[in-house]
């Protein structure tokens, strides 16, 4: 357990700095970044807000609350689709400059608080491990 703990105890004070560092420059959230992020990669600036909701495991309340936020600040827009009841979540020019301009701070934060802490010899263990633990049920 004491290994457990660590291991996550680690991870989230990592993580953490580097949201941080993020949102100190950019304004925006982990939870902004991470729907403009999947808006861009997963559907080339627009998903139906279900996939979006899917991709992030989010429950669609609490997805549904984030976009509201997110509308009113001019980062993404809801439409309703003709054919059902889904709606279509698009990324704004608002919202994917924003995007560009955080990934290079989030990039920055990844290599200083995680990168720069590790030899190669660290790199291939991580990288093994997740490989190993990815591949298990």
């Amino acid at each position: 357990m004491r290994i457990w703990h660590m291991w996550k105890g680690t991870f989230q004070t990592i993580f953490g700095r580097v949201v941080k560092e993020m949102s100190d420059h950019t304004g925006l959230s982990e939870g902004d970044f991470g729907v403009l992020d999947r808006l861009v990669l997963f559907g080339n600036g627009s998903l139906r807000q279900q996939e979006l909701a899917d991709s992030m495991d989010w429950d669609k309340s609490r997805l549904s609350h984030h976009l509201k936020r997110m509308e009113k600040r001019g980062l993404v827009m809801r439409k309703p689709l003709d054919l059902d009841r889904g709606v279509q979540v698009s990324i704004t020019p608002t919202g994917k400059s924003m995007l560009d301009d955080a990934r290079p701070f989030l990039s920055k934060a990844i290599r200083k608080h995680f990168f720069d802490q590790l030899t190669e010899q660290d790199i291939d263990l991580i990288t093994k491990l997740a490989e190993r633990t990815n591949t298990t049920s």
